[in-house]
C-alpha cells in the first residue's frame, strides 16, 4: 500500500507548536506533502526539520516568508527535483518532486491569485507554464513504467460541489470560469490526462472541504472550498481505495486553516 497525504500548513513554524508534530506522529503515511512552508530549513526545530524515521526535502521561496512547499518521505527518495523548469517560478517554493518505488510524488502550491492585481497575472502564467510541464512529468512516467501523483494546494475549486457558497464567488480568484477551464484541461483524459482521485472515490458529495477561512464561523459551519488535491495518473487512480479529509474535531484543534488530505493506494497487481 502507499499513502499519500497533502496538508497547506499555513506556516510550519505556527504548525509545528499547534498540533503538527503530533499529528506526524500519529499519520500512516509513506509520503507527505506539505504547502506554505514559510520558513528556510534553518529556522526550523530539528524535530521538525528532520524528524525521526523520515526523509525531507524542503524548497523554501527565495522571497523570505512567503510560500515554501516540502515533502517527507519514509523512504530515501531516489531522485528530487525541486521547481519544474520554469525562469519565473523555480525559486518561488511552489514545486518539489520525489521519486519513490515506481511512483512520482509531487508537493505543488499553486498562487492563490486575487482578481485586478498582479497576483493574479502571477496566477495565470503559473497555470500556463505548469500545464505544460504536468503533460511532459505525465509522459516522461509513462515511457519509465511509472505513475504520479501531485498533491497540493490548487487554489482552485473545479465544480459548484468544490466549495459551499459558489454563488457568492464566481467572480473570485479560486472559482472563476478560466481557471475552472484550466483545471478541467488538466483534468481532461486527451489532454492534460490526470484524475481527481478524491472526487473519483466521492463522485456525489458537497466537498469533501479542505480549506475553512478563520473568519466567522466557516468552520462550524462547514463552509469550506476543496482546493487540496491529489491529482494522480489513471493507472494510480484505478488502485486507489480510500481518500478522505482529515478534519480537525473542532475548531480550537486545528494547526491550519486547511485540514490533511490522504489518499490510500493499493500495491500495482
Amino acid at each position: 500500500m502507499l499513502t499519500v497525504t497533502s496538508v497547506n500548513v499555513n506556516g510550519l513554524r505556527a504548525a509545528a507548536k499547534k498540533g503538527f508534530v503530533e499529528w506526524l506522529e500519529r499519520t500512516s503515511a509513506d509520503a507527505v506533502c506539505l504547502q506554505e512552508v514559510r520558513a528556510e530549513p534553518q529556522q526550523l526545530p530539528e524535530h521538525v526539520r528532520e524528524p525521526e524515521g523520515w526523509h525531507v526535502v524542503h524548497a523554501p521561496a527565495a522571497a523570505k516568508g512567503r510560500a515554501g512547499v516540502s515533502l517527507y518521505t519514509r523512504r530515501a527518495p531516489d531522485r528530487v527535483r525541486i521547481g519544474f523548469g520554469s525562469a519565473e517560478f523555480d525559486d518561488s517554493g511552489r514545486y518539489v518532486e520525489v521519486d519513490l518505488p515506481g511512483v512520482t510524488v509531487a508537493s505543488l502550491y499553486l498562487p492563490s491569485g486575487e482578481v485586478g492585481t498582479e497576483r493574479q497575472d502571477e496566477k495565470t502564467r503559473f497555470m500556463g507554464e505548469f500545464s505544460a510541464y504536468l503533460k511532459g512529468l505525465r509522459e516522461r512516467a509513462a515511457a519509465d513504467g511509472r505513475e504520479v501523483v501531485v498533491c497540493g494546494d490548487w487554489n482552485i475549486a473545479h465544480q459548484q460541489a468544490d466549495l459551499k457558497n459558489w454563488r457568492g464567488n464566481t467572480k473570485n480568484s479560486g472559482f472563476l470560469p478560466e481557471e475552472r477551464e484550466w483545471l478541467g484541461r488538466v483534468l481532461d483524459p486527451a489532454d492534460g490526462g490526470y484524475v481527481d482521485v478524491v472526487r473519483a472515490l466521492h463522485p456525489d458529495v458537497e466537498g469533501p472541504y479542505s480549506w475553512w477561512s478563520y473568519r466567522g464561523r466557516a468552520f462550524d459551519n462547514d463552509a469550506g472550498w476543496r482546493i487540496d488535491y491529489a491529482m494522480a495518473t489513471p493507472g494510480l487512480a484505478e488502485r486507489a481505495v480510500k481518500a478522505y479529509v482529515e478534519r480537525a474535531a473542532t475548531h480550537a484543534e486545528r494547526w491550519s486553516d486547511h485540514a490533511p488530505v490522504t489518499v490510500v493506494f493499493r500495491p500495482r497487481d
